[in-house]
């Protein structure tokens, strides 16, 4: 398991938990959080930008050059969830089945992933 002290930003890590376990991802930056901030990139495994806790990786010795990429200060704030208003339901509403909105990705982390993974292809 990797520690995040130990790791450097290009780092090439893989998951051990997950969703996207067992795959090779690039370690970008630790979070103030503590988590480190991977991408796959998108377009050559499929992993997304995200958060991952450093037990759930194992470093490998392979590295990827991440001077050009350009992480935002506001980082943290892209993983905030927005909080939803609490509202009572009936009885009635409670059990009427209705169908979940599909949550979509908004279009501002589609750019962030686009300007992220565009140098590590590239």
């Amino acid at each position: 398991m990797a520690k995040a002290a130990n790791l450097k930003p290009g780092q090439v890590l893989i998951l051990l938990g997950g969703r996207f376990r067992g795959r090779r991802v690039v370690f970008l930056k630790a979070l103030k959080n503590g988590s480190l901030l991977i991408t796959g990139p998108f377009k050559v495994n499929g992993v997304p930008l995200r958060r991952v806790d450093a037990r759930y990786t194992v470093a490998t010795s392979t590295t990827v050059d991440v001077s050009k990429v350009k992480i935002p200060a506001t980082i943290d704030d892209v993983f905030k969830r927005e909080a939803k208003a609490k509202q009572k339901k009936s009885e009635g509403e409670f059990f009427e089945k209705k169908e979940a909105a599909k949550s979509t990705t908004p279009d501002s982390r589609k750019a962030l992933q686009k300007d992220i993974d565009t140098p590590l292809v590239a």
